[in-house]
C-alpha cells in the first residue's frame, strides 16, 4: 500500500481465528505511511467468515449450526431412528464426515462397498438431510458450498478482479478445500503470499496437509521462498531443544534458527514416578515461583497432550486453590459424558434416591433418558421407592429382558459400596459398560475409541488412590463444586491465572514459563501413533498422496513436541512420568533423540514397546551454559555443560548405544531422603546463570527442602 500504491480494498488477508484477523488489521494500522481508512479497507478475515460472506452475498440465509454438542445430539438421534445406535459413535461419524468434506467431497460421494460403509453413509446422509430440512449448515458446509460457488465464473471473476493481492496466514493448517479456494482466487493475478511453518503442522486430523507448504514452490515455480530464521520468542537453549527435536523429521524444510528472545534458563527436567507425583511437584514448584515474586500466575502455562492427560494436574490446581483457566474442556473429568454414568452408579450406591444421578444411568440400560425419567418421576408421585430405578421394572414400554436388566443393575449398585472404588469401576466395565459403549461395533478401530479407552483407564487410575467408594465420590463432588466456583476466571481474559491447555490449543501462543507434562512414551508420542495404521476417522482426512503409516504419525507427534517446547519464552520445565495408567513408561524418544541418544531397539516394530529408561535421577536439573541440547548427554534429567551459543542449532549429534566412560561431577543434592532431585553445580569462575552455579546451597525446586553439596556419576561424553 505505502510502497506500490496497491489499493487497500484489493488486499485479502486470510487466517484461522478472528483474533488473528483483528491483530493483523491492528498492526497494519500501525505501519508508517498507512492511513487509518486504508487499514480499515483491507479485508482481513478467517476462511469461514470470508466464505460465509460470499454465501450471504449470493442470498444464502441458512443458519450456522456450529455447536458441537448439538451436532452430537442430532447425529445420535439419526442413529437411533435408523436402528444404528449400537453400531456407531456419533463423534466418530461426525469426525469422519468432517474429514471427508475437508477434501472437497460431499456426503453423497461417501463409499458404500461394504455393509459398515453403507450403514455409516445412511447415518451421515440422514444428518445432512436433517440440516437441509431446517435450513442449517455447519462450518464444513460453509467451506464446501463457498468452494462450489467459486467454480462459477460469474462468482469467481468479480472476486479475482477485486482481490489482486492475497495473503494466507498459518498456511500449514489449510486443508485441501481451503487451498483450492485460495488457488482459484489467486489464479488471475498470481500475487499470492503464504506464511507458515511446516514444523507446526499438527492438525492433520482436521484435514491439514503438510504437502501444501512443502510443495508450494513446486506448484508455483516462480515463487520466492523467504525463511524467517530469527525467533524473537524463546531463549536460545529452549529454541535449541525444540529445533533438535523436530530436526529428526524427514519430511520438512531444513532451516537454521537464531534466537533473539529474552535470555532465560536452560530447559529443566524431572522424572516423577507417575502423574500424581508429577502434578504435585509441578504445583509445588509453580507456587514457589509465584510466592517468591519471580512469576505471576498468568505467566505460566501447563501443556498436555490429551484431554484426559490433564486430570491429575487439574485436581492439584483445584485442591490447592491455584487460580487457573482450562481451555478447550468443559466439565470436570468426573462429570464428562463418558465418565459420568460410572460415577453416578457409584453415587447411587451411596444414596439410591439421589435423583440427579439417575438420568445418566439410563443409557447403559438402553432406556431413553427423557421418557425413562418421566416414567420414574410419575411413579414416584404415586409411591416413592428406596431405589427409584425399580419403577422401570414395571414399565410396559420395556421388554421382559430389559426389566430383568433393571433388577440386575440395582443388585449391582447395592454391592458397589462393599468394593474398592477401582474394582467397582472394573466390575461395571466388565458387566455392562464396555459392552454398552461397543455393542454392535463393526470392529473398526477409531480415534474416538482410542480416546475413550484412555479416559476409562485414567478413571481407574484415579480411583486407585481411594479405599472407599464414599471417599472417592466425595472427592469428585468437592472437585466439581470448587471448579464451579472458579469458572468466573474463564470469562476474564486478563485474569491472573495459570493457563491449562492441550498442546494443540497452545499453538500460536507464548508464555514466560511453560510446564510440558507427560513427556513419556505412550503419551507423547501418543499410543495412537504407535499403531500399525491410523484409525478410520483420522484416515478419512489424510491426503490421498500421503502415506498413512507409523512414520507419518510419529512425525506429527514430533512436531507436537516441538510446538510444546517453543511456547516457552524464558523458562521450560519438562516432566516424564515413569508410569502411565499403571504401566511403565519410558522417557519420550523425542527428548532422547534431541540429546543424541538412539533407543536400543530401533526396528519399526520396537516402537510399540518401551525402549528402557535412560540413566539419570529424578528431579529438575539444567545444563549450565548449554547452547544446543544436541551436545548434551542422554540422562532423563540432566546433561553435561556445552558451549554457549547465541543461536539455536538445527542439527543434532548421534551417539552410539555402546557403553560409555563415566565421570563424577559436583552437584547439589536434595537433603530430603524422599526426594531424588539434584542439579549440576558449576564450579568454574565464569558467568553464572542459575541457582545451580552459585556457591550458596539452593532450595530444592521440587520439595523446597535445602540442598547440599555432593557428586554424581554421569557419562563422560
Amino acid at each position: 500500500m505505502a510502497m506500490r500504491d496497491v489499493p487497500a480494498s484489493s488486499i485479502l488477508l486470510v487466517t484461522f481465528t478472528s483474533k488473528a484477523a483483528a491483530e493483523m488489521k491492528l498492526r497494519i494500522a500501525g505501519l508508517p505511511g498507512v492511513r487509518p481508512a486504508a487499514a480499515r479497507a483491507v479485508q482481513a478475515r478467517t476462511f469461514h467468515s470470508f466464505a460465509l460472506a460470499m454465501l450471504r452475498h449470493r442470498g444464502v440465509q441458512d443458519e450456522v449450526f456450529g455447536e458441537t454438542q448439538a451436532q452430537h445430539t442430532v447425529m445420535k438421534m439419526m442413529l437411533r431412528q435408523l436402528g444404528l445406535s449400537e453400531a456407531f459413535q456419533p463423534e466418530s461419524l461426525l469426525s469422519a464426515l468432517s474429514a471427508w468434506k475437508a477434501e472437497g467431497r460431499s456426503a453423497d460421494e461417501l463409499p458404500e462397498t461394504v455393509r459398515e460403509e453403507s450403514d455409516a453413509k445412511r447415518a451421515m446422509l440422514a444428518y445432512e438431510a436433517w440440516k437441509q430440512e431446517r435450513n442449517k449448515m455447519d462450518f464444513d458446509d460453509i467451506l464446501l458450498r463457498a468452494s462450489a460457488l467459486l467454480r462459477d465464473p460469474d462468482v469467481l471473476q468479480p472476486l479475482q478482479r477485486r482481490f489482486s493481492h492475497i495473503m494466507v496466514d498459518e498456511f500449514q493448517d489449510t486443508n485441501a478445500l481451503q487451498y483450492e479456494m485460495v488457488q482459484r482466487l489467486a489464479a488471475r493475478h498470481r500475487n499470492l503470499m503464504v506464511v507458515g511453518d511446516d514444523d507446526q503442522t499438527i492438525y492433520t486430523f482436521n484435514g491439514a496437509r503438510q504437502e501444501s507448504i512443502l510443495e508450494f514452490d513446486k506448484v508455483y515455480k516462480d515463487a520466492k521462498v523467504i525463511t524467517l530464521d530469527i525467533n524473537y520468542r524463546s531463549d536460545a537453549r529452549i529454541l535449541g531443544l525444540g529445533s533438535n527435536i523436530v530436526a529428526k523429521n524427514v519430511h520438512r524444510r531444513s532451516k537454521r534458527l537464531s534466537a533473539a528472545g529474552r535470555e532465560g534458563l536452560p530447559p529443566q527436567f524431572a522424572t516423577p514416578s507417575g502423574p500424581e507425583e508429577e502434578a504435585g511437584h509441578i504445583v509445588t514448584h509453580l507456587l514457589g515461583q509465584v510466592e517468591e515474586g519471580r512469576l505471576r500466575y498468568r505467566d505460566i502455562a501447563i501443556l498436555h497432550r490429551t484431554a484426559s492427560g490433564s486430570r491429575s494436574i487439574f485436581e492439584q490446581l483445584i485442591m490447592r486453590d491455584v487460580p487457573f483457566i482450562q481451555y478447550g474442556a468443559g466439565a470436570v473429568f468426573y462429570d464428562q459424558s463418558l465418565i459420568r454414568p460410572l460415577m453416578d452408579h457409584l453415587r447411587l450406591s451411596l444414596n439410591p434416591r439421589r435423583m440427579e444421578s439417575i438420568p445418566s444411568t439410563l443409557g447403559p440400560l438402553y432406556v431413553s433418558r427423557e421418557a425413562g425419567m418421566e416414567w420414574i418421576m410419575r411413579e414416584e408421585k404415586q409411591q416413592a421407592k428406596k431405589y427409584p430405578l425399580i419403577h422401570l421394572s414395571r414399565w410396559d414400554r420395556l421388554r421382559d429382558f430389559q426389566r430383568e436388566q433393571v433388577k440386575e443393575r440395582i443388585r449391582l449398585i447395592r454391592s458397589l459400596t462393599t468394593m474398592k472404588p477401582a474394582y467397582a469401576i472394573q466390575e461395571m466395565r466388565r458387566i455392562f459398560y464396555d459392552k454398552y459403549l461397543e455393542s454392535g461395533d463393526t470392529g473398526a478401530w477409531t480415534h474416538y475409541k482410542e480416546t475413550m479407552q484412555e479416559s476409562l483407564e485414567e478413571l481407574e487410575t484415579a480411583a486407585k488412590r481411594f479405599d472407599t467408594v464414599e471417599a472417592f465420590v466425595s472427592f469428585a463432588d468437592e472437585l466439581s463444586e470448587r471448579h464451579r466456583q472458579m469458572e468466573s476466571l474463564r470469562r476474564e481474559e486478563d485474569s491472573d491465572a495459570v493457563r491449562l491447555m492441550t498442546i494443540h490449543r497452545a499453538k500460536g501462543l507464548e508464555f514466560p514459563c511453560v510446564y510440558w507434562i507427560g513427556a513419556s512414551e505412550g503419551i507423547l508420542p501418543h499410543s495412537s501413533a504407535l499403531h500399525s495404521e491410523l484409525p478410520e476417522d483420522r484416515r478419512a482426512g489424510a491426503a490421498p498422496t500421503t502415506a498413512v503409516d507409523n512414520d507419518a504419525a510419529l512425525e506429527e507427534e514430533r512436531r507436537l513436541a516441538y510446538v510444546a517446547v517453543t511456547r516457552a519464552k524464558e523458562l521450560l520445565y519438562i516432566t516424564s512420568p515413569a508410569s502411565n495408567h499403571g504401566k511403565p513408561a519410558a522417557v519420550s524418544r523425542f527428548l532422547l533423540e534431541a540429546y543424541g541418544v538412539i533407543p536400543e531397539a530401533s526396528k519399526p516394530e520396537a516402537r510399540r514397546s518401551s525402549f528402557g529408561q535412560p540413566k539419570g535421577a529424578s528431579g529438575y536439573s539444567s545444563r549450565a551454559g548449554a547452547g544446543s541440547p544436541a551436545s548434551g548427554t542422554a540422562t532423563r534429567v540432566s546433561s553435561r555443560p556445552g558451549p554457549s551459543s547465541a543461536t539455536a542449532r538445527t542439527t543434532s549429534s548421534v551417539a552410539g548405544s555402546q557403553a560409555e566412560p563415566r565421570i563424577n561431577v559436583p552437584v547439589w543434592k536434595c537433603t530430603d531422603d524422599a526426594c531424588k532431585a539434584w542439579m549440576r553445580r558449576d564450579t568454574t569462575s565464569g558467568r553464572r546463570t542459575s541457582a545451580a552455579s552459585t556457591s550458596t546451597p539452593p532450595v530444592c525446586p521440587l520439595c523446597a527442602s535445602p540442598m547440599t553439596e555432593g557428586t554424581r556419576s554421569i557419562p563422560a561424553r
